[in-house]
């Protein structure tokens, strides 16, 4: 096969059309399953690319696909464009400066990733065509990554079934190959009823579904000394059943997202919750009912397929920036405390160093602290696809996740550098694998050796429906 270094020129040839679709993105932040104008960019870019485009994939209709080429193994490269609420903020400014007062924002950047993602899939397009290989590129457009959990409704719906890889990224500090670890999680509306009553006059008829809340979460901390390590557990209570304190509560929500270190760990903690939320119903004499929201299953790794993409970012070596990215960078970091810093270098397995604002090494494949990890579902399509990703980085050294710092650096000139090298380590891995048919072999070898004995459990059952907002609202 020809050098699949050459796809790196294919991309460079093609980014700039694809840093306009990031920041595009990025001007339209739009949340969980409201994607709607960013969907339909990335569905236009397809067009624009040539790609056999499928729009509202999986019943989902902010989902995209595209595909490009014939026959041959099916390489899926997987895109978000998902942004989050209360995270407006004015692009390029290192102070806190809200667009719009309690707007979206693309606080892990999206804008990127999907762009990104869908760059690559269109140099592998182009290569598969200059040099007559046979082989298929899907790009993935995924919506609600960000507590929704699309790409769990998309593997329960089989999109991914006739898949052969998938390969992904996602924006970071630093470029490199990681510890493919996640949490697998669940998200549960916990719903209360009682019975109201005049809570000074006939406070004995009262049953109280927020006192039930409290006693539940209350139940809950104590359980925490009784969990493994690794899980973790969060709340929100979402309704408290009115403003009154003169009425008993006869109705109150709580949301729970549980989280634990693989699917076994997950199915057993969320039974052991559901036990407190029905003993504090006993304690109150109200009744509870449980309503599952979303689910993630933890990450699968693959030694194959992440040797092969470290090999890839090895020959690339890292991303290039220049004085003004490194001077702009500082200016994000004065922002930022000494812990920020010193923890995005823990999270990659780094020693700190001085006067390093943006990325210039490849961090040592599978490094990285394993306990500073969150959920991805990107997890449920790694127990059923040999699935690798990376981290490319995109902003400056010690950026918090989700915060206004990220979302000002996602239209930088460091953020479309970073995007584009992420690109062309996704594009030559995925061009070596389709000319090295022993390599998905090898993939899917390892991938059943990791799950003999444990079957596929999706998080999310099968009678639960994706939390679209025409749903919610009804």
């Amino acid at each position: 096969m020809k050098n699949t270094d050459t796809v790196w020129d294919i991309v460079e040839a093609k980014r700039d059309g694809f840093f306009a679709l990031s920041d595009r993105i990025w001007d339209m932040p739009e949340t969980n399953y409201e994607e709607h104008h960013s969907a339909e960019e990335h569905a236009r870019q397809l067009d624009i690319e040539g790609f056999r485009v499928e729009r509202g994939i999986a019943g989902l209709p902010t989902a995209v696909m595209g595909e490009a080429g014939e026959g041959g193994p099916v390489i899926a490269i997987l895109g978000e464009f998902d942004a989050l609420p209360g995270m407006s903020q004015e692009a390029g400014v290192a102070e806190q400066r809200e667009v719009k007062a309690n707007g979206n924002g693309h606080g892990c950047g999206h804008n990127m990733l999907g762009a990104g993602s869908m760059l690559a899939a269109a140099a592998v397009k182009a290569f598969l065509a200059a040099n007559g290989l046979k082989g298929r590129v899907r790009y993935y457009g995924c919506p609600a990554e960000e507590g929704g959990s699309s790409k769990g409704f998309m593997v329960r719906a089989g999109v991914f079934d006739d898949v052969d890889i998938a390969i992904s990224w996602h924006p970071a500090a630093f470029a490199g190959v990681n510890n493919p670890v996640s949490l697998a999680c669940n998200e549960i509306n916990f719903h209360f009823t009682g019975r109201s009553s005049h809570a000074s006059a006939t406070p004995h008829l009262g049953r109280s579904a927020l006192d039930a809340v409290e006693l539940m979460n209350v139940g809950v901390n104590y359980m925490r000394e009784h969990m493994p390590s690794t899980a973790r557990i969060h709340y929100a209570v979402t309704d408290t059943g009115g403003s009154a304190p003169n009425v008993v509560q006869a109705r109150a929500t709580v949301r729970y997202l549980i989280r634990a270190r693989n699917l076994p760990e997950l199915l057993s903690l969320v039974e052991r919750v559901k036990k407190v939320a029905q003993g504090a119903a006993l304690m109150t004499e109200t009744s509870v009912g449980s309503e599952v929201i979303s689910g993630d299953a933890n990450l699968v790794g693959n030694a194959p397929l992440e040797e092969l993409m470290f090999a890839k970012l090895q020959r690339l070596g890292p991303p290039v920036f220049n004085d003004e990215d490194r001077a702009t960078a500082r200016k994000f970091q004065q922002t930022m405390s000494s812990e920020d810093i010193s923890s995005s270098y823990a999270r990659f397995g780094l020693k700190p160093k001085k006067d390093q604002p943006l990325c210039d090494e490849i961090f040592p494949l599978y490094a990285g602290d394993s306990t500073i990890v969150g959920s991805t579902d990107v997890g449920s399509v790694s127990w059923v696809v040999p699935t690798v990703q990376m981290r490319g980085a995109t902003y400056a050294i010690g950026t918090p996740g989700h915060s206004w710092q990220l979302v000002a650096q996602g239209k930088l000139p460091a953020a479309h550098k970073g995007m584009a090298h992420a690109a062309k380590v996704m594009a030559s891995t995925a061009i070596e694998l389709i000319g090295n048919p022993e390599l998905i072999d090898a993939a899917k070898a390892d991938l059943r050796a990791r799950l003999d004995g444990t079957p596929f459990v999706n998080p999310i059952p099968n009678d639960v429906q994706p939390p679209l907002p025409e749903r919610q609202s009804q």
